[in-house]
């Protein structure tokens, strides 16, 4: 890394922890791994505070000499089989301007001192086949498909749009 990051758990109540959680999720939207599309003005006013009402939302920023330089926003969840709950991180960006300079990683470890401070048994994720540079960096820190029987394949991430 070429420049120290600050890593912070977001302060939902803090204009500058607000604004850089919509600047950088609004960045990771635009990007092709985000779909390509800025988000919609609606999710840009009312995202922190929607967010900060629920309990079970953790936000991770990285800042870089102030600026806002990376999150990972995270949902807290609950593994029956373990009887014990996970944390999910919903999405993880680090902006163009600080890639490559180790603030994924920065970010993954201060999600997992979240995940064990909440007493999560494991941290689940989503990712993209073609996102490589992703797909790299969650294998390096642990991160690995699962099957309960292994004949039986892999997990599958599906969703339904309401």
């Amino acid at each position: 890394m070429t420049q120290a990051a600050q890593i912070v758990n977001a302060d939902f109540s803090d204009a500058r922890h607000a604004s850089a959680i919509v600047e950088l999720l609004n960045g990771y939207a635009m990007d092709a791994m985000g779909g390509g599309q800025p988000l919609a003005e609606f999710v840009k006013d009312n995202l922190v505070a929607t967010i900060s009402k629920r309990g079970n939302i953790h936000v991770v920023l990285a800042f870089v000499d102030g600026a806002p330089a990376g999150l990972a926003i995270c949902i807290e969840g609950f593994s029956t089989f373990a009887c014990q709950p996970l944390l999910n991180i919903h999405d993880l960006a680090v902006a163009k301007a600080f890639r490559g300079q180790g603030i994924s990683k920065l970010l993954i470890q201060q999600v997992e001192q979240v995940a064990n401070d909440l007493g999560c048994c494991k941290i689940t994720l989503e990712v993209l086949e073609g996102n490589q540079p992703a797909l790299s960096l969650y294998r390096a820190s642990g991160f690995a498909g699962y099957a309960l029987v292994p004949a039986m394949g892999e997990a599958m991430l599906m969703q339904k749009k309401l």
